[in-house]
């Protein structure tokens, strides 16, 4: 019993493992869970993406499992970039906070188009880009496109707003 405990001394990791394996059995049990006995849109089922995360979670932590057997362990990364030495960026939060709420506030009232490329500006904006013209015409291109992406790809009922017919 002591060389198995020795074997594992320093193998933490394997916690990890563990817990990525219980996660994606239960993502796979709940996924067999999900009814079916509905009217399907397309070709793939309600229970295809989850059933791709489980499966996805238990090969994750096979290979975790493996490389920390083989004496693999994760290394520190001193911080990355981060320079704990400055203070926090609030204006930068709050500016970040401030875009999501106006896309809650303004979705209903201008749709989605609108309103995603509030959300995107205000986001581009808050992390420091300050080209102008660009950005508001890279942030209205990304919305339409997510827009059409999901309303009209992917059938998912995102509002208009006074764009309902133009797009």
């Amino acid at each position: 019993m002591s060389s198995v405990s020795e074997r594992l001394r320093g193998r933490s990791e394997l916690g990890v493992s563990l817990l990525l394996a219980v996660l994606g059995v239960l993502v796979l049990v709940d996924a067999s869970r999900i009814p079916t006995d509905f009217t399907q849109r397309g070709p793939v089922g309600p229970a295809a993406v989850p059933v791709a995360v489980g499966v996805a979670l238990l090969v994750i932590a096979v290979l975790l499992a493996r490389d920390v057997l083989r004496g693999g362990h994760g290394e520190s990364e001193m911080g990355e970039d981060v320079d704990l030495s400055h203070p926090s960026d609030w204006r930068t939060v709050l500016l970040l906070i401030a875009a999501f709420l106006a896309n809650i506030v303004l979705i209903d009232r201008v749709g989605f188009p609108i309103s995603g490329a509030v959300l995107f500006w205000g986001s581009a904006y808050a992390l420091g880009s300050r080209h102008y013209l660009r950005d508001p015409l890279i942030a209205v291109a990304l919305s339409v496109v997510t827009y059409l992406i999901f309303a009209r790809g992917l059938g998912i009922g995102l509002p208009a707003g006074p764009l309902e017919g133009v797009l």
